[in-house]
């Protein structure tokens, strides 16, 4: 089967690799030390997440599926009588997006499905996995950053309405600041009376989200720690696995689930492709994740200050997660 996509430029494999590099030594000169949650997605890191997704405890992706099941063909209508693009932003393994898929087709929807990765092989799999299900389907991936893919794409199509899904809680991998930023910037990428369906995980007991991230069978701990073995396969790092320790919190300040690797001694870590060491205290902490949670307040007052409006909201039957689906508002 043919696999249909589009590598921007601007970031082909070798940009990404330099982009990893970079990120990796800016962070580890920060203080505290960090590392960008985007890079846990190689296809050993995606493995995982998909294991982590099944479990019991980690109830995110089955609320959200939930949601979906349900609503998925009153997210799409929107488009009837219109062509429109599904852009898909972190798809994964594609499990929630056949729901929106499947209702378009109900629907007998004219819509091309547009998934947007800045991994080429992870796009790959998804491509080939959806064009077995949708033979009839006219697919593009896009190889690339978010923003970058969906200028790319309005440019290529400008009469094209889209339809961006956000789904998951991947807008929570940013502050409440840089998810502002983001959005806004995809406001401006977006044309009049676009669409963004966007996943929002709500407040809730503590208790049950300490759970969600410190799974027993230890999978998110393995899942944090594949960051590690990949900076040592591709970057040429030396970071001895034993040594760190994974933890997860939740700060109630912020309204943060917070994800760490803690140096369990002090030591010094040598990465070749950055021609440096560096040392890691006992205990310190590397940051490796934020994963806001919100009220239903702050879903709408987000969507006015980021130009959208909101359309509709669903949630689940405990009330754990929302998708909301908002409207690219701009002047005439």
């Amino acid at each position: 089967m043919k696999r249909r996509y589009h590598v921007l430029r601007a970031h082909s494999l070798g940009s990404a690799e330099r982009e990893f590099a970079t990120d990796v030594l800016v962070g580890l000169t920060e203080r505290p030390k960090r590392i960008s949650s985007r890079w846990f997605y190689d296809a050993h890191g995606s493995e995982l997440f998909a294991e982590i997704c099944d479990q019991e405890a980690y109830y995110l992706t089955r609320v959200e599926h939930e949601i979906l099941s349900a609503q998925a063909e009153d997210f799409v209508s929107a488009f009837r009588g219109t062509p429109f693009n599904l852009v898909d932003l972190g798809a994964g393994d594609g499990r929630k997006t056949v729901l929106l898929l499947d209702a378009a087709q109900r629907l007998g929807l004219d819509c091309r499905y547009v998934p947007i990765d800045v991994s080429e092989s992870a796009l790959d799999d998804l491509i080939e996995r959806m064009q077995a299900r949708y033979p009839d389907l006219e697919i593009e991936g896009v190889v690339s950053e978010y923003l970058h893919g969906i200028e790319w794409l309005v440019e290529q199509a400008p009469r094209r309405a889209s339809l961006v899904a956000f789904l998951g809680s991947n807008v929570g991998n940013f502050d409440r600041a840089g998810a502002a930023r983001f959005l806004r910037r995809l406001w401006n990428a977006l044309l009049a009376d676009d669409g963004l369906l966007i996943g929002f995980d709500l407040k809730k007991d503590p208790d049950v989200l300490l759970a969600a991230y410190n799974d027993p069978r230890g999978l998110t701990r393995r899942f944090n720690l594949n960051l590690l073995t990949r900076i040592n396969r591709e970057l040429g790092g030396h970071f001895d696995l034993q040594r760190f320790a994974h933890f997860g919190t939740y700060n109630v300040f912020s309204g943060a689930m917070e994800s760490y690797l803690l140096s369990l001694c002090y030591q010094e870590v040598r990465i070749d492709a950055l021609e440096r060491s560096f040392t890691f205290k006992p205990f310190e902490p590397l940051h490796t994740e934020y994963s806001f949670k919100y009220l239903d307040e702050d879903v709408l007052r987000m969507a006015q200050e980021t130009g959208f409006a909101v359309q509709a909201r669903h949630w689940d039957d405990e009330h754990r997660f929302c998708d909301a689906l908002w409207r690219v508002v701009k002047a005439s």
